[in-house]
C-alpha cells in the first residue's frame, strides 16, 4: 500500500495543505503580534470584558504554556489563553482571545453545532483509534470485492474513519462562528477601531484555514480508502 501512487498523492496533498495552513497562521500571528492595540488591554482583559458584556460570569480565565495553545474547555468552563495571548495587548492576542470567548458564548447559548461536536468527540476518538487497523486488515483480505469478512471489514473500516471526517466537518461552522462572534464583540464593544479589526480578522482567517486543511485531508483520505477497498469501483 505504501507504494500505491494514489495513496502517495493523497498523503502529499494533505501534508502540503497542513504545512501551508500552519505556516500561514504562524506567520500572520507573528506579524500582528508586533502591532499593539490602542485600547491598552491585554488578551485576558479583553476576554473578561467580552464575557461580562454577554452576562457570562461563571467562566474562569487561566494562562497556559505554549504558543497557539489557546482553547475553551466547556467541561470546566475555563478559558485557557497561551502566554503570548494572555498578557499581550497585540492585535493578534486580542483577536485570539476574543475567538476563544466566542466558544464560551456558544456554550452559554447552547449553540447546536458546538454541542454536537462535544458529543461526537468520543465517537471520533474511537473511530480514529480503530479505523486504520480495520482498514489494513480489510485490504489484506480483499476488501469489498471479496466475499464475507473482507467486504464487511471494508465497510466497517470506512465507517470508522468517517467519524473523524465528520468531526473535522462539524468543526468548520463551530470555528467560523466563534470568529464571527469575536469580530462582532471587538467592534460593538468599542475595543478595536476598524483599522485594527483588519489585523485581528486576518489572524482569525489564517487560523480558520488550518481547520479547512484538516477537513480536506480527512475527506481525501476517506475517499482513498473507499476507492482502495472497492466500495465505488476501486481495485483490490
Amino acid at each position: 500500500m505504501i507504494f500505491d501512487p494514489v495513496y502517495l498523492v493523497v498523503i502529499g496533498i494533505g501534508m502540503l495543505l497542513s504545512m501551508w495552513a500552519s505556516a500561514r497562521v504562524k506567520g500572520t500571528f507573528a506579524k500582528f503580534s508586533k502591532v499593539r492595540s490602542g485600547s491598552g488591554l491585554t488578551g485576558a482583559q479583553v476576554a473578561m470584558r467580552i464575557l461580562q458584556a454577554n452576562n457570562i460570569h461563571d467562566v474562569k480565565i487561566e494562562p497556559i504554556k505554549g504558543n497557539l495553545t489557546d482553547h475553551y474547555d466547556p467541561r470546566s468552563k475555563t478559558l485557557r489563553l497561551s502566554e503570548p495571548v494572555y498578557g499581550s495587548g497585540s492585535l493578534a492576542a486580542l483577536g485570539v482571545a476574543a475567538h476563544e470567548v466566542g466558544h464560551a458564548i456558544q456554550h452559554a447559548e447552547k449553540y447546536a453545532m458546538l454541542a454536537f461536536r462535544s458529543w461526537w468527540v468520543p465517537i471520533a476518538n474511537t473511530g480514529s483509534g480503530l479505523s486504520m487497523i480495520v482498514l489494513i486488515i480489510a485490504a489484506v483480505m480483499g476488501g469489498a470485492q471479496a466475499a464475507g469478512l473482507g467486504a464487511g471489514l471494508a465497510l466497517l473500516g470506512v465507517a470508522l474513519f468517517a467519524t473523524t471526517t465528520v468531526f473535522t466537518l462539524v468543526t468548520l461552522p463551530v470555528e467560523f462562528d466563534a470568529s464571527r462572534r469575536a469580530m462582532l464583540s471587538l467592534e460593538k464593544g468599542g475595543i478595536m477601531p476598524a483599522s485594527e479589526l483588519v489585523g485581528a480578522r486576518k489572524v482569525l482567517s489564517a487560523a480558520g484555514m488550518t481547520y479547512v486543511a484538516a477537513f480536506i485531508t480527512s475527506l481525501l483520505t476517506l475517499l482513498y480508502w473507499a476507492y482502495r477497498l472497492g466500495l465505488f469501483g476501486g481495485r483490490r
